[in-house]
């Protein structure tokens, strides 16, 4: 794997969590410490698993 493409890997794992925390705190109506932290792991494992599955079907 080159640089490049861990960086744009990083990026893409990066906007993936970001998309999906914010959509998480958008549907919640208070937020708690420990809701906080569970719901920033959950985003980051979908994440993980949105990566995964594009590379899946694209092969990149």
């Amino acid at each position: 794997m080159t640089r490049r493409t861990a960086l744009l890997a990083a990026a893409e794992l990066l906007a993936w969590w970001a998309a999906l925390a914010v959509l998480w705190l958008f549907l919640i109506s208070t937020v708690y410490t420990l809701e906080f932290v569970v719901g920033i792991a959950a985003a980051g494992l979908g994440a993980l698993a949105a990566c995964a599955a594009r590379r899946a079907v694209t092969g990149w």
